[in-house]
């Protein structure tokens, strides 16, 4: 599965929405600099995760973006969709019938795509957190988290 900046981005912005408190809002401007994200192409993709519902955002001096629901309860599939990624892993493998040498190639693909969609359907945002964490955790101590 390739992530294009857009996925790999929006990832990203949510993943630093998930480490504040769940009433504190980040402005883009913040979430921008700790992710090292060009701050008005993230704006256009926050304002993408907001019309999906995945982040809730406050106008005004004090105001930001914060997640609307828990980590756990956001899947990396429901972010790629979001933002227009495909969430299917197998894209360019999309089963065809005219491409595939037979049924039987044709069959397998097939269930490949499908189970793999299903599998990214089943991360969680917060099952990226944790990964990431352990990776830093694994880099000692002097690593920072920037997701």
């Amino acid at each position: 599965m390739k992530l294009t900046k857009r996925g790999h981005y929006s990832v990203k912005a949510l993943l630093d929405l998930s480490l504040q408190a769940p009433d504190n809002l980040a402005s883009v401007k913040a979430i921008a600099q700790r992710q090292n994200l060009p701050a008005p192409y993230l704006e256009k993709l926050l304002i993408e995760l907001r019309r999906a519902e995945l982040v809730v955002s406050v106008r005004g001096a004090q105001g930001g973006y914060r997640l609307a629901r828990p980590a756990a309860e956001i899947s990396l599939g429901e972010i790629l969709a979001a933002v227009g990624e495909t969430a299917s892993p197998l894209h360019s493998y999309a089963p065809d019938i005219s491409q595939a040498e037979d049924w039987v190639t044709f069959s397998i693909w097939k269930r490949l795509h499908e189970r793999m969609k299903e599998a990214v359907y089943s991360i969680s945002l917060e099952d990226l957190y944790y990964d990431a964490r352990s990776w830093q955790a694994s880099q000692g101590e002097n690593a920072s988290f920037v997701v």
